[in-house]
Protein backbone atom coordinates (compact mmCIF):
# COMPACT_ATOMS: atom_id res chain seq x y z
CA UNK A 1 0.00 0.00 0.00
CA UNK A 2 1.39 3.27 -1.06
CA UNK A 3 1.50 5.93 1.09
CA UNK A 4 -0.85 9.16 0.30
CA UNK A 5 1.19 11.66 1.02
CA UNK A 6 3.71 10.06 -1.05
CA UNK A 7 1.08 10.58 -4.08
CA UNK A 8 0.48 14.61 -2.72
CA UNK A 9 3.83 15.00 -3.09
CA UNK A 10 4.80 13.54 -6.23
CA UNK A 11 1.58 15.21 -7.33
CA UNK A 12 3.41 18.69 -6.04
CA UNK A 13 6.15 18.06 -7.45
CA UNK A 14 4.20 17.58 -11.00
CA UNK A 15 2.56 20.78 -10.12
CA UNK A 16 5.89 22.62 -9.65
CA UNK A 17 7.48 20.53 -12.91
CA UNK A 18 9.75 19.60 -11.13
CA UNK A 19 9.05 16.03 -12.14
CA UNK A 20 10.03 13.95 -15.31
CA UNK A 21 8.45 11.11 -16.44
CA UNK A 22 9.59 8.16 -19.14
CA UNK A 23 12.69 6.77 -19.06
CA UNK A 24 14.17 8.54 -21.57
CA UNK A 25 13.17 11.74 -20.19
CA UNK A 26 14.20 10.65 -16.74
CA UNK A 27 17.55 9.19 -17.84
CA UNK A 28 18.64 12.23 -19.85
CA UNK A 29 17.90 14.85 -16.80
CA UNK A 30 19.41 12.11 -14.70
CA UNK A 31 22.57 12.55 -17.16
CA UNK A 32 21.98 16.28 -16.42
CA UNK A 33 22.32 16.03 -12.86
CA UNK A 34 18.76 17.24 -12.63
CA UNK A 35 17.02 14.63 -10.30
CA UNK A 36 17.30 14.12 -6.88
CA UNK A 37 15.12 10.85 -6.37
CA UNK A 38 14.17 8.34 -8.76
CA UNK A 39 10.52 6.48 -8.18
CA UNK A 40 10.15 3.44 -9.89
CA UNK A 41 6.66 1.61 -9.92
CA UNK A 42 6.55 -1.93 -8.28
CA UNK A 43 5.29 -3.56 -11.96
CA UNK A 44 7.42 -1.76 -14.34
CA UNK A 45 9.62 -4.58 -15.94
CA UNK A 46 12.98 -6.13 -14.53
CA UNK A 47 14.63 -4.98 -17.37
CA UNK A 48 13.39 -1.08 -16.66
CA UNK A 49 14.04 -1.87 -12.62
CA UNK A 50 17.78 -3.05 -13.55
CA UNK A 51 18.37 0.18 -15.75
CA UNK A 52 17.47 2.58 -13.51
CA UNK A 53 18.62 0.92 -10.34
CA UNK A 54 22.58 0.95 -12.59
CA UNK A 55 21.75 4.47 -13.10
CA UNK A 56 20.92 5.56 -9.87
CA UNK A 57 23.90 3.95 -8.49
CA UNK A 58 26.11 5.86 -11.11
CA UNK A 59 24.91 9.05 -10.35
CA UNK A 60 24.92 8.26 -6.79
CA UNK A 61 20.92 9.16 -6.87
CA UNK A 62 18.51 7.94 -4.28
CA UNK A 63 15.97 5.26 -5.66
CA UNK A 64 12.50 3.64 -4.39
CA UNK A 65 10.25 1.44 -5.93
CA UNK A 66 6.40 1.96 -4.59
CA UNK A 67 3.37 1.85 -6.27
CA UNK A 68 1.67 0.62 -9.23
CA UNK A 69 2.35 1.95 -12.61
CA UNK A 70 -1.61 2.87 -12.36
CA UNK A 71 -1.01 4.14 -9.32
CA UNK A 72 2.04 6.53 -9.71
CA UNK A 73 1.23 7.82 -13.58
CA UNK A 74 -2.58 8.71 -11.64
CA UNK A 75 -0.49 11.13 -9.26
CA UNK A 76 1.32 13.09 -11.88
CA UNK A 77 -1.86 13.36 -14.10
CA UNK A 78 -0.12 10.91 -17.37
CA UNK A 79 -0.70 7.42 -18.08
CA UNK A 80 1.31 4.58 -18.35
CA UNK A 81 4.79 5.95 -16.55
CA UNK A 82 6.43 3.19 -15.14
CA UNK A 83 9.16 5.70 -13.50
CA UNK A 84 9.21 9.39 -12.39
CA UNK A 85 12.51 11.58 -11.24
CA UNK A 86 11.76 13.87 -8.60
CA UNK A 87 13.89 17.09 -9.70
CA UNK A 88 13.18 19.16 -6.46
CA UNK A 89 15.42 18.50 -3.34
CA UNK A 90 13.05 18.81 -0.47
CA UNK A 91 10.51 16.82 -2.25
CA UNK A 92 12.98 14.24 -2.76
CA UNK A 93 14.46 14.37 0.77
CA UNK A 94 10.37 14.14 2.34
CA UNK A 95 9.42 11.58 -0.24
CA UNK A 96 12.25 9.45 0.93
CA UNK A 97 11.68 10.25 4.55
CA UNK A 98 7.67 9.26 4.34
CA UNK A 99 9.26 6.06 2.58
CA UNK A 100 11.81 4.93 5.16
CA UNK A 101 9.24 2.64 6.22
CA UNK A 102 9.21 1.17 2.50
CA UNK A 103 12.27 -0.30 0.49
CA UNK A 104 14.77 2.68 -0.15
CA UNK A 105 17.87 1.49 -2.82
CA UNK A 106 20.78 3.67 -2.74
Amino acid sequence: MINNKILGLIGLAARARKVCFGADSVEEKTGKGKVKLLVVAEDASERTKDKFKKLAEKQSIPIITIGSIEVLSKAIGKTNKAILGIEDINLSNEIQRINNGGEVIG
